[in-house]
């Protein structure tokens, strides 16, 4: 499977090249150059879950990996499950939050650090720069923690991350680094671009990138739509909605590939909370970013969102016009009325779970099912879901045990030649 650079098409690359060079020339995401067929879905749908994700990845890798080295690269990384859960009739959570972080990355982060392993020939640096918005940092770091030879530094916006994310990812030490930025997820998204930019940079440390811009992990979020899917009777198939609580939009770009090998999705939904780029696009054509909002729903707090050219190609590829896609934007106000609701309805949920089962509902018809996405464990959104619910929500074990630690994140300005000097720093 080849895969090319949507900046420049004559970029062509292979899965391994791609894993390890996160981005293309000109900052370029990789894209499929074909997309695989599965043939009998229903069959798929019968499967367990690491059987089947093992298929659906090795559809796309093609023989560059081997399958049964492809099953284990899964079994490693899917060690927890993606159960699907009643809220009420007709509508569904897909909980996302049961591995070692506690969200939805976990998936992505672990078989990308499986790939990375699989992929690499274990001479020559490797240094991962990712930027997060809260929950992209824990998982990646967890995932590469302790790994030989692979350094780790993670750029996130001081003061707008939930304190319990920021104690899961930066009381680690040994290969992981992290910096808060002064500034916001945008300002260390443009410096993680900024370094790939610079050529000496990249080939003197050998920077990767792990968000989702790296199409391992994006690949891995496919599977957990079919998992989903799997759970659900064949009647509740027949005419499903799912809708997708996004920020940079890898988790709505892996079910929109999951639709493209044949998942029976009737349509998706692309729930936003105020920072609205892509509905105000939707709505009016005109890409019209604006300066990023602080929210509860802190990871989407997005502006400039980096899959979404993946979308729009993906669209163009399949004839689906961008129309097709429903969306919604909430305000923070909505989003602690909704949860509000949900605890009402017996369902404990945070804020972007909220956001998307909120526009679900104002979106679903008769006949239809429903299905949002629960990209993280209310715990860690403590602060927030126990003022609006007035509760004391108990810490899992994971979240218990970093909350005691001591943080030993840096802080630099939102400054490039800052981030050089720490990524030459944490090769000694």
């Amino acid at each position: 499977m080849k895969l090319y650079n949507l900046k420049e098409h004559q970029e062509q690359v292979s899965f391994g090249q791609a894993v390890r060079q996160g981005l293309g020339r000109n900052q370029g995401l990789f894209f499929p150059s074909e997309l695989p067929e599965l043939g009998d879905v229903d069959a798929l749908l019968e499967m367990d879950f690491v059987s089947r994700s093992s298929k659906i990845l090795s559809a796309f890798i093609g023989e560059e990996l081997a399958a049964d080295a492809v099953e284990q690269m899964v079994k490693n990384a899917f060690q927890f499950p993606a159960p699907v859960a009643k809220v009420k009739d007709g509508v569904y959570a897909l909980e996302l939050f049961h591995g070692p972080t506690l969200a939805f990355k976990d998936f992505g982060g672990r078989f990308m650090a499986q790939s990375l392993a699989a992929v690499s020939d274990g001479d020559g640096k490797i240094t991962i720069l990712t930027a997060t918005s809260g929950d992209t940092g824990a998982a990646v770091a967890h995932a590469f923690h302790g790994m030989d030879n692979i350094k780790v530094v993670i750029l996130y916006p001081k003061g707008k991350i939930s304190p319990l994310q920021e104690k899961l990812f930066c009381t680690l030490g040994g290969n992981i680094s992290t910096v808060a930025v002064h500034g916001t997820f945008d300002d260390c998204q443009a410096l993680v671009k900024q370094a790939f930019d610079d050529a000496q940079l990249r080939e003197d440390v050998g920077l990767n990138s792990a968000n989702s811009i790296n199409i391992s992990r994006l690949m891995a979020q496919i599977c957990y739509y079919f998992e989903a899917v799997a759970q659900l009777s064949k009647a509740e198939r027949e005419n499903l909605v799912v809708a997708v609580p996004s920020g940079n939009f890898g988790n709505l770009t892996a079910g929109l590939l999951a639709k493209s090998l044949g998942l029976p999705v009737k349509r998706f939904i692309a729930a936003t909370n105020v920072n609205d780029t892509v509905p105000r696009y939707l709505q009016s054509g005109e890409w019209e970013p604006k300066p990023t909002i602080p929210t509860i729903s802190n990871a989407m707090d997005v502006s400039q969102p980096n899959n979404w050219p993946r979308i729009e190609e993906l669209c163009k590829l399949k004839g689906w016009g961008l129309g097709e896609l429903g969306y919604g934007a909430v305000t923070d106000e909505q989003s602690a009325e909704t949860l509000r609701e949900m605890d009402a309805e017996g369902y404990l949920c945070e804020p972007h779970g909220a956001v998307a089962y909120r526009i679900l509902n104002e979106q679903l018809e008769a006949g239809e099912t429903g299905m949002f996405l629960c990209t993280a464990h209310p715990a860690k959104f403590k602060e927030v879901v126990d003022e609006i619910l007035e509760k004391d929500i108990d810490l899992p074990g994971p979240l218990a045990k970093h909350n005691a630690m001591e943080l030993l994140s840096l802080e630099r300005d939102n400054d490039f030649e800052q981030l050089k000097a720490v990524l030459y720093s944490v090769q000694d």
